[in-house]
């Protein structure tokens, strides 16, 4: 099994290495080596992970360390992206990359906050051999205040969803727009 996480050595990071643990051969896409060398150290299996190292903006680098880590690994059976609004070129260079795969492979999109996902979905042009999954990223309501989600909370709600595996999943609560942290 093949997973590619993109932002994988940020608020991805516990959910990179769940996959590992879970036996996928998982390539990371991430811009800083440090992040990088820290998550491998902390990986049970060393070999189990391939860095990509480049900024997903980069269309032309990322397409080719795609294509590589699917020739090189097999096309991917998972992709969890956390992408921002300013990179959108690269769910097609995904897409496009990955439509090898002999059949149903999964999709989680992780989105911000102020995200519409119907609107995500219709910007999509999705191969019928992907399953496109949403996650969609709130914030916490406590006794007197409100405050954004942790790293560790985002990594455990990305790893619910996968393991659900439903169209779509809210971590935390998006609740009210008056309530949203500032």
């Amino acid at each position: 099994m093949h997973a590619l996480v993109i932002g994988g050595t940020g608020m991805l990071t516990d959910v990179s290495l769940w996959l590992v643990r879970e036996g996928y051969h998982v390539s990371i896409v991430a811009r800083n080596r440090e992040r990088m060398e820290r998550l491998i150290a902390r990986a049970a299996h060393l070999e189990a992970i391939t860095p990509l190292l480049v900024d997903y903006r980069d269309h032309d680098v990322l397409c080719s360390l795609i294509h590589q880590t699917i020739n090189e690994n097999r096309a991917f059976d998972l992709v969890v992206a956390w992408v921002h609004s300013d990179g959108k070129q690269a769910f097609p260079a995904i897409i496009r990359e990955n439509s090898r795969h002999p059949g149903p492979w999964r999709l989680f999109h992780v989105l911000g906050s102020r995200a519409h996902p119907a609107e995500a979905k219709r910007e999509l042009r999705l191969s019928s051999a992907c399953l496109y999954r949403q996650i969609q990223l709130g914030f916490v309501i406590e006794e007197h205040s409100t405050r954004w989600l942790t790293h560790q909370e985002i990594s455990s709600g990305v790893i619910d969803a996968i393991r659900r595996d439903a169209p779509f999943h809210l971590v935390g609560t998006l609740a009210s727009e008056k309530k949203r942290p500032h």
